[in-house]
């Protein structure tokens, strides 16, 4: 049994399935197995789970933030909020435990990625989490997830003349040819210079949707789930495309 993973019995909540964290449902079994993780060394684990949720679930827009982790896997896309709720469903999936830690980001982090109507309808401040998972006795922050490798790439050509920190097209980051976003055993981040408020550190999504909500509501909130949204993913596609 490894030890990092049970010096504590506060650890045991922080891998239980909640209502948002729901890794019993079949799809999220289905790849596990398939993907044969559980028999991975506990940093391999972690590594797995992180690739899958950054690379093949690709940068995008769902419906809304407080999703299932099973309807983020069946999108096969996600932004912060819902690509962090499935790498916790698959993390405590796999015993490890994690919980969820929410920000603000100013919108101008999604500048250009988001355009027009769709960057008029957001909040200044938008949601934004990263995962914090416990591995070697410490917590450890994961952030750079966030972008799939193909959109990261393609901002990088788009930019290859930039030097100096970065804002825009979903990232913040000192560096954009080389940001931190591989899982080492240490703390990734793609969108960590963008926060401008610390809501600190919730054992699950779920709680922290319940004491401060979504994004939108109302009339925005229906204008993005219908029109907007699709017209923000169109967008990303064409950058990665690009």
């Amino acid at each position: 049994m490894e030890p990092q993973l049970h010096e504590s019995g506060l650890l045991k909540p922080l891998t239980q399935p909640t209502a948002l964290l729901d890794y019993q449902h079949a799809s999220i079994q289905l790849l596990i197995d398939t993907r044969t993780w559980r028999g991975l060394p506990v940093f391999e684990r972690i590594g797995a789970a992180y690739a899958f949720v950054r690379d093949e679930v690709a940068f995008g827009y769902n419906a809304a933030d407080d999703l299932r982790a099973s309807q983020v896997l069946a999108d096969g896309m996600g932004q912060c909020n819902t690509k962090g709720t499935l790498l916790m469903a698959l993390l405590r999936a796999l015993g490890v435990p994690c919980r969820f830690h929410g920000f603000t980001i100013h919108k101008r982090l999604q500048r250009g990625a988001i355009t027009g109507v769709a960057y008029w309808l957001a909040p200044p401040s938008i949601i934004h989490s990263w995962v914090e998972v416990w591995f070697d006795g410490r917590w450890v922050n994961l952030e750079g997830f966030i972008l799939d490798r193909a959109y990261l790439r393609a901002l990088q050509l788009k930019f290859a003349g930039h030097s100096g920190p970065f804002c825009g097209f979903g990232a913040a980051t000192p560096n954009l040819q080389k940001p931190g976003v591989d899982w080492c055993g240490t703390d990734t981040y793609i969108q960590k210079d963008g926060i401008n408020h610390d809501y600190g550190v919730f054992p699950a999504p779920d709680d922290f949707y319940a004491a401060h909500g979504t994004n939108l509501s109302g009339i925005k909130r229906w204008l993005y789930q219908h029109a907007v949204r699709h017209w923000m993913n169109r967008n990303v596609a064409d950058i990665r495309a690009a």
